[in-house]
């Protein structure tokens, strides 16, 4: 890919953003600053408000108290979840369809048709034998790959990430991993939850670590994985059960 994204993506700014459900504060008070074309990696055990978190970073969920709002125009955004929702479609019909109701797709593909606009995502994706293929026969890899391709036609400034890779096989993840770099390249922040600290230590450039809905930890990756200042993320990154 080339670069194609020639401003700075918008900063993202939670301030004191909570969120309850029945009673339960799920994420605690939370003050943090998303900016720059960053790869964050978004870590902690299960249960620590990982999804969540990102969920209200993309505007999926409101937060119950507290704010969440970009500083500045509100950049084109696609989210790719642990399990891929895909339509009862081939697989190039998924991709013309979302781009038959996008207001905006890849300005480099611009002169082509739809029908082409697609067969290009599948060719970068290692998808174009499957074109035809009803999407939801697809492997998981593929499934997610596809997911990859209409997030890709989408020409996101930010792209998230639910646990892209929780179920896939070694040479899916390598796929997915992939073409993650390949979106951060072409100027693409990247926003990624993992339980993976292996594909952590591969993907990040930076590391929020969760624990019991609370954010411990925002620093740069090397410094998360040398020397972290939170007991609870030595715990974590020691492979020990952290309470």
């Amino acid at each position: 890919m080339n670069a194609h994204h020639t401003f700075p993506v918008t900063p993202l700014e939670l301030n004191r953003a909570s969120f309850t459900h029945r009673g339960h504060t799920l994420l605690k008070p939370t003050t943090l600053n998303l900016s720059g074309c960053q790869r964050t990696l978004i870590m902690g055990p299960n249960g620590a408000g990982k999804s969540l978190l990102m969920r209200l970073a993309h505007g999926l969920l409101t937060p119950t108290s507290g704010t969440v709002r970009w500083l500045g125009e509100k950049p084109a955004q696609a989210m790719v979840f642990q399990r891929p929702v895909l339509l009862r479609r081939s697989a190039l019909d998924n991709l013309t369809y979302v781009l038959a109701v996008s207001t905006s797709s890849r300005p480099e593909l611009a002169t082509l048709t739809r029908k082409a606009q697609a067969m290009c995502a599948l060719e970068k994706f290692g998808l174009a034998p499957l074109a035809k293929r009803p999407a939801r026969v697809l492997s998981g890899g593929e499934q997610q790959r596809l997911t990859l391709a209409r997030a890709w036609l989408l020409n996101p400034q930010v792209l998230f990430l639910d646990e892209p890779t929780s179920a896939l096989d070694p040479a899916a993840i390598k796929a997915v991993e992939d073409a993650v770099m390949e979106f951060h390249h072409s100027g693409t922040r990247i926003v990624m939850t993992t339980h993976d600290l292996h594909q952590a230590r591969r993907l990040a450039n930076e590391v929020l670590f969760l624990h019991n809905g609370a954010v411990l930890e925002h620093t740069p990756a090397d410094d998360f994985f040398t020397a972290p200042t939170s007991p609870e993320a030595r715990a974590f990154i020691q492979g020990e059960l952290v309470w």
